[in-house]
């Protein structure tokens, strides 16, 4: 079973009732949507939600007889929150009909990656031959561990010369583009950071330190391990299993994007100020 059930309020389902759900989302779908896949074979997608914005996604086809074979599931939490307007590539999974969004967001510093949520609407559009490139997600992000740390002090910058993100945003562009200045500047700004933090960590947590980061977690390469502010949070209830789940509008590195977690899974309580720290499965809606 997937893993991240838990996370949408099904933290104690077995394999027969998941099996009941499954033909239950298959017989009375909230929304069905059918196109075409990548080799021109029937492609159908359904979702029921079991609260708002949250539920279970079920792919697969119809046969000649009329019945549906199901190829996977999976959760999926909708996401409200436009969190990147960066150019979008997408590639096809090597095993199924399901899709990864790809982009470099100069803000993490890493390349996101996230699994793709509105396959049906993508390839919908790819059956109208649109070569227009794709600009922007909307990103949301499942855990199944997570834990509630306190904020920082936030300071004031004293001069012009303190960090600044657009700057650097700025220099990494140039880096990417071949610039040697722009690389030798980046290196050295980064031996005078790792210089400082050694000198504090000693003497310092280092949560206290890093207000907030976005690094990739395991092997999977649409996982990370994130620490940010939660600007917006709200408690919602599975119907079906009762189960509690909270869902926050988290700020990382600049970007904004919505986390969903069952409450028994998440360690304090989420207050709007304070920061979120855990590891997540990212999905996303790309914009068509």
């Amino acid at each position: 079973m997937h893993k991240f059930l838990r996370t949408i309020g099904f933290s104690d389902i077995r394999k027969k009732d998941l099996e009941i759900i499954i033909s239950d989302i298959v017989e009375h779908p909230d929304v069905m949507k059918v196109t075409k896949d990548s080799e021109e074979n029937e492609f159908v997608e359904m979702l029921k939600e079991f609260a708002p914005g949250i539920g279970i996604k079920v792919c697969g086809s119809y046969d000649e007889d009329d019945r549906f074979q199901m190829d996977y599931y999976y959760p999926f939490f909708d996401a409200v929150t436009l969190t990147t307007q960066e150019c979008i590539e997408v590639q096809k999974h090597a095993e199924k009909e399901s899709y990864a969004g790809i982009c470099d967001e100069t803000n993490l510093g890493v390349t996101l990656i996230f699994y793709m949520q509105n396959v049906a609407d993508y390839l919908a559009e790819c059956q109208l031959q649109r070569k227009t490139p794709i600009n922007g997600a909307r990103l949301s992000a499942l855990s199944t561990d997570g834990k509630i740390v306190l904020p920082v002090e936030k300071r004031e910058k004293k001069n012009p010369s303190d960090y600044d993100y657009k700057d650097r945003n700025q220099l990494i562009a140039k880096a990417r583009e071949g610039d040697e200045d722009a690389i030798e500047s980046l290196t050295l700004e980064d031996m005078d950071t790792y210089s400082l933090i050694s000198k504090r960590v000693l003497q310092e947590d280092i949560l206290s330190i890093v207000t907030t980061s976005f690094m990739p977690y395991g092997v999977e390469s649409d996982q990370y391990a994130i620490l940010g502010e939660i600007v917006d949070v709200m408690q919602c209830r599975n119907k079906l299993s009762g189960e509690s789940i909270y869902k926050m509008k988290v700020e990382c590195n600049d970007i904004f994007f919505d986390v969903c977690i069952n409450a028994n899974d998440l360690i304090g309580e989420p207050q709007i100020g304070r920061r979120f720290k855990g590891n997540v499965w990212m999905q996303g809606s790309v914009c068509l």
